[in-house]
């Protein structure tokens, strides 16, 4: 089983998917995390994250030890990752990763759980659960300014709300593989949920397409 989730930044999708993973049992990839790894390395390196020439060959080359890098987590790293996420040629460099990861979950998992912008509409459309995790950009900007804030960085909240509004911009409007919802996935707004409601939403969810896989079958 692969269960896609995509949606906007600090949407809950990372959450979300990680419970899941624990609960089902089933391999998890962050994939946002490719795409913060090939722009963590491009400023490391002095570069513009906006350099598709660079970006391709960083990203062809991805130092994976970079997936538990804590400086991924960054607010300079989130913005290099989704100007980076914009370059086609990036895509198509982590797009196999992606794929190879669902086909062939590591240590031999039942499933996998991947969580990203376009994993429902191109890196595994075949999907048996595609959710679409949103929020409004005001309540996503709060929840990631009220962890800068935790980690006892400083930031301003009109600061966060515009790069979060900019990111979306981008992640929406580009031409490859835009952020949108599949045409089937399940729409789960999180303005006014918290994660144990979503996570049981989404638990019915599973259980339900299974049992529709199950009588199909």
């Amino acid at each position: 089983m692969i269960i896609a989730i995509d949606g906007p930044a600090a949407a809950g999708k990372g959450t979300l998917a990680k419970r899941l993973a624990v609960k089902l049992n089933f391999a998890y990839l962050d994939t946002g995390s490719l795409y913060r790894a090939v722009g963590l390395q491009m400023l490391r390196a002095g570069l513009d994250p906006s350099d598709a020439l660079a970006a391709e060959a960083i990203s062809s080359e991805l130092d994976s030890s970079l997936f538990t890098d804590p400086d991924l987590r960054l607010e300079t790293t989130a913005s290099a990752a989704s100007q980076v996420a914009s370059i086609a040629s990036v895509r198509v460099n982590l797009l196999n990763f992606q794929r190879n990861f669902a086909g062939k979950p590591p240590e031999s998992k039942a499933g996998a759980v991947l969580d990203g912008r376009d994993i429902g509409t191109v890196v595994c459309p075949d999907a048996s659960v595609k959710l679409y995790v949103t929020a409004s950009a005001a309540v996503r900007a709060r929840r990631r300014y009220d962890e800068i804030i935790a980690r006892g960085d400083s930031a301003e909240y009109a600061d966060v709300l515009a790069d979060v509004e900019a990111r979306d911009a981008r992640d929406m409007g580009r031409i490859d593989a835009p952020l949108k919802p599949a045409e089937d996935a399940h729409l789960l707004d999180t303005s006014e949920l918290d994660i144990d409601a979503v996570f049981s939403r989404v638990l019915a969810i599973i259980a339900d397409q299974h049992l529709e896989n199950s009588n199909d079958a």
